[in-house]
């Protein structure tokens, strides 16, 4: 897959990056085959297509356009060096019948290969399908979740991280069993969002891993007596009044999971029907207008969520995608986690074939 260098950040708002950009490297399919394989490692080599140079370093976030389970988990192989003992699938399990969710299929054979894994999940905190942890555990068998235990980490409660510097939250509430485990693979089904604009690595673990009735709330900075009743579709982007501080609020609530799990932590992000909407809207969710990319993979969670961006912004068939993301102020995610330095905005994209 070609990418072709341009202006990828002419909207207002993510000027707050300043001059921190992500490095596009790739290598083309016609370079890849000039390239000899190194022995020491599976990655054929990567070509700088921007012409820019960067001082300090650069996360590495690997890219392929193969959608398939193998290119999965060899993505996961190159990022996995710190992923140990009892692991946690952090997974979008999707409403009933949601066309969008990630393959089942893919999802099997990639969790048959890591080691004392599997998916964990929490409640929702709009009264839908997955509301109730009886509810959650019908649509899990649904939606055909059941080659692995899934583990709806708010079940029996919560437990409280911290926020270091948070912009709004000082802790965040996350389900309680989040704690029993080593390590988190975040997979991600990256598409659109009603209220984030997008959903990446940041939002899978920032409200995907919050409580449903307590984290999800300080998440949202929902006020019971004062907003009207949680729904898929919560607020329609006019009228939704968190915007700039929502995206902060996720930032802090990712935050305090990336602190808590350190480098024990890693982010594959697949970029496949690419709807508008969250696999929450289920069968209502936007038919996507857009073609697939492929799969990324990074220890960077900044990295591998702006290197997705980058790439909505490069495709020529992405307007709708983008018009979520400016409408909902969704940029705001990446230089939130920038200000919070939780990752670094100089990456190298590394072509995997």
């Amino acid at each position: 897959m070609d990418i072709t260098r341009r202006d990828l950040f002419k909207m207002a708002g993510i000027a707050a990056l300043g001059a921190a950009v992500g490095q596009l490297t790739t290598q083309p399919a016609e370079a890849a085959k000039k390239v000899p394989k190194l022995k020491a490692a599976p990655v054929v080599g990567s070509k700088n297509v921007t012409g820019m140079k960067y001082t300090g370093t650069a996360a590495k976030v690997y890219f392929t356009d193969k959608l398939d389970a193998p290119h999965l988990i060899k993505l996961y192989n190159m990022v996995n060096e710190n992923i140990i003992g009892k692991v946690g699938i952090k997974l979008h399990t999707g409403e009933p019948h949601g066309p969008n969710i990630l393959p089942r299929d893919w999802v099997r054979q990639f969790q048959a290969q890591v080691p004392n894994s599997n998916i964990i999940e929490t409640n929702t905190l709009y009264n839908g399908a997955r509301y109730t942890t009886a509810g959650h555990l019908e649509t899990l068998r649904t939606n055909g979740w059941d080659f692995c235990p899934v583990d709806i980490m708010d079940e029996d409660g919560g437990v409280n991280l911290p926020v270091h510097g948070g912009f709004h939250l000082q802790e965040v509430t996350m389900g309680k069993t989040l704690v029993d485990y080593d390590s988190v693979v975040v997979l991600t089904h990256f598409k659109g969002h009603a209220m984030g604009g997008f959903g990446g690595s940041l939002k899978n673990i920032a409200i995907g891993m919050a409580s449903g009735q307590v984290g999800k709330v300080q998440v949202h900075g929902y006020k019971r007596n004062e907003m009207p009743p949680p729904g898929p579709y919560w607020f329609d982007g006019v009228n939704m009044p968190l915007k700039e501080e929502f995206m902060e609020r996720m930032a802090d609530s990712g935050k305090a999971t990336c602190d808590y799990f350190g480098k024990r932590i890693v982010f594959l992000n697949v970029m496949r029907r690419l709807s508008v909407d969250c696999d929450c809207a289920g069968t209502s969710a936007a038919e996507p207008t857009m073609a697939d990319i492929g799969i990324l993979a990074s220890n960077d969670i900044l990295a591998i969520d702006q290197a997705c961006c980058d790439f909505v912004y490069t495709a020529p068939d992405s307007a709708d995608l983008r018009e979520r993301i400016e409408s909902r102020h969704g940029l705001r995610q990446l230089s939130a986690m920038a200000e919070h330095k939780m990752g670094n905005p100089q990456y190298e994209l590394i072509y995997v074939d």
